[in-house]
């Protein structure tokens, strides 16, 4: 089954990425850092944040001052994702994005510290 993912990049105290799969009613969500890896075999710090409405899959905008992540909010990529494993501490999906596309993991490292990698497609 085909759901709905976005990056958003977050001008906030810090620029990084927020990345935002569709599952179980929300938004699972992870701010990354450095943005998501682009190359086999790379991979980023991805940072688990509390669980967004899906109405945040198309927010843009600016966050106001004394709110909670206040700082300018843009689609940085989006579109559909699949899953091929879920498990608490590893998911392994397919993303078609406008930007991004292929075969990614996301790893918990410990606490709320996980890795997300760019995967290689299999057979090459």
């Amino acid at each position: 089954m085909q759901s709905r993912f976005v990056i958003h990049k977050h001008n906030a105290t810090h620029l990084h990425y927020d990345f935002r799969l569709e599952a179980q009613g929300a938004l699972k969500s992870w701010a990354v850092p450095k943005g998501l890896p682009d190359a086999p075999g790379a991979r980023r710090l991805a940072v688990a944040v509390e669980d967004h409405p899906l109405d945040y899959i198309s927010f843009e905008g600016v966050i106001p001052e004394g709110s909670y992540g206040a700082g300018t909010v843009e689609i940085w990529d989006k579109g559909t994702y699949t899953v091929e494993s879920w498990e608490a501490d590893k998911v392994v999906f397919r993303l078609k994005g406008e930007k991004l596309t292929g075969r990614y993991a996301l790893i918990l490292t410990g606490g709320k510290n996980w890795l997300i990698l760019k995967l290689k497609e299999p057979g090459k």
